[in-house]
Parts: C-alpha cells; sequence; structure tokens
C-alpha cells in the first residue's frame, strides 16, 4: 500500500499544473478508497523546499505586478491569472500540511487532501476561462507570497493553521464579493460564476484551519484568541486589511472576539 506522505510528496513534486491536477485527483481518490496508508513509523519531514513549478509564470515582488483595471480583456485576464495562481498554490499548501504535520489524527489527513482536492477544481476551471479569453497560465506575471508563509509556518502546524488558512485565504473570503459585483457590471457571468464557486469552498477550507488551529491549541493547552492574536503579530500584520467579511468568518469558524482582535487597529 502506498504511504500518504510519499503519495503528498509525490503531489508536491509535480511540476507541470496539469500534472499536479491529474495527479491531486487521483491521490484523493485514492485516499477516499482507503488505498493511502497513514504510516505511523514514517520518518520526519524533509526540509521545506520550492514545489514543483513549471518555467512560467515569473515570480516577482508583489510591488512589480502592475495595477490593471477589469475594464480590459487584458486586465481581467491578468485577475483570472493571479487567482489561478493562487489556487494552484493552494494545491501545495494542502499538501504539505499532509505532507508535512506527522502524527496527527486521520481526520486531519483527509481535511487537507479534500482542500487540495477542491484548488485543483478551482484551478482547472479559471484556467479554462482565461483559455477563453486568449491567454494560459504563466502569461502574466505572480508573486510567491503564500508559499513564503508556508515556508515561515513549517516548523509548527499550529502557526500554519493561525496564518495559513485563518489570515491568507481568509483574505478571499473579505474581497471576493466585491470582485463577483464588480464583473456582473461589466457582464462577466462566466467568471463571476466561478468566484462564487470559489467563495463558497473557501468558507469550508478556512473553517478546517480553524478546527486545526483550534485542536492544536486544546493539545498543548493554549488558550487560541491570545495565540492567534501573538501570531498575527509576529507574521502576519501587513497581510490585514479590512473591511472583513464577518459573516463567511464567522461562517468559517472565526469568533466574536477574534474579529474583534482583526479590526481592532
Amino acid at each position: 500500500m502506498t504511504s500518504l506522505f510519499a503519495a503528498a510528496a509525490e503531489c508536491l513534486a509535480a511540476a507541470d499544473p496539469a500534472d499536479k491536477v491529474a495527479l491531486t485527483q487521483r491521490r484523493a481518490a485514492a485516499f477516499a478508497r482507503g488505498e493511502l496508508e497513514i504510516p505511523s513509523d514514517a520518518p520526519p519531514p524533509q526540509p521545506i523546499r520550492m514545489p514543483g513549478r513549471p518555467a512560467k509564470p515569473r515570480l516577482v515582488h508583489p510591488r512589480e505586478l502592475p495595477r490593471r483595471g477589469f475594464g480590459s480583456v487584458e486586465g481581467r485576464g491578468a485577475f483570472i491569472h493571479a487567482i489561478a495562481h493562487i489556487e494552484l498554490n493552494a494545491i501545495d499548501l494542502g499538501w504539505d500540511a499532509v505532507y508535512r504535520f506527522r502524527g496527527l489524527p486521520a481526520e486531519f489527513y483527509a481535511d487537507w487532501i479534500g482542500v487540495a482536492h477542491d484548488e485543483s477544481r478551482h484551478f482547472v476551471l479559471l484556467r479554462d476561462r482565461l483559455r477563453e479569453l486568449g491567454y494560459d497560465y504563466g502569461d502574466f506575471d505572480a508573486h510567491n507570497g503564500l508559499w513564503e508563509m508556508c515556508e515561515k509556518t513549517a516548523h509548527d502546524g499550529l502557526a500554519r493553521m493561525a496564518l495559513v488558512p485563518r489570515v491568507l485565504e481568509a483574505r478571499g473570503l473579505d474581497v471576493t464579493p466585491g470582485m463577483i459585483v464588480r464583473l456582473r457590471e461589466l457582464g462577466d457571468e462566466a467568471t463571476a460564476g466561478i468566484l462564487e464557486i470559489i467563495l463558497r469552498e473557501e468558507v469550508a477550507h478556512v473553517a478546517a484551519g480553524s478546527r486545526w488551529f483550534r485542536w492544536y491549541c486544546a493539545q498543548r493547552g493554549i488558550e487560541p484568541l491570545q495565540r492567534f492574536r501573538e501570531l498575527l503579530r509576529e507574521y502576519a500584520s501587513g497581510y490585514l486589511r479590512g473591511p472583513f467579511n464577518l459573516q463567511a468568518r464567522l461562517q468559517a469558524g472565526f469568533d466574536e472576539d477574534e474579529l474583534a482582535a482583526l479590526e481592532a487597529p
């Protein structure tokens, strides 16, 4: 029987986006059928490194990415490309959580395999839409911020659960509704519909982060709100910008005190 950790490493290593998607979907199906073993005696994970990536897009600092409006086809193409890049990174974030953090309940691995599978579907939807507009993944520059946070939290599952799903991915809950409205105003129902699917499913992904963040806190006897505030100060102050989608964040496992902490200066 194949080790789940070996399967996760294989998905992380895949460089071609289509291969990464196909492997993710096959491995997720194999796990659902009970064909991937979670070994109790697996060796420690390898140090984190850049996952498999295609030659393009070129990765640049976020400040180097040009600002484009939605009004032109090129602008919408660049926007869809940016979201597709996030979703491709999110496949790797899901698999890295599976690969890196050992000795956890089977439900932990099921949650993050499910997240990786969802993100693979999102990437395909966005790439197909990008092609309909005359572009493809790799045609625009992108940044590496999501994976950089993955690297920063490789040492601690608690920090990973707090900061990747509950800060970086939760940002999508805040900004996506406005993007959907803007796209509909421009008559781009196709892209708006894809973002609605992503928004709905991302609530569940952030909720998984909330659930396992609190699980880690309970295991260590840590008060969650205080630790979340500490982690925000330590790692993520520059990532937090309101206004926040309070309803979606409540659905995703934030409580009232946490939302108040986010909105505090």
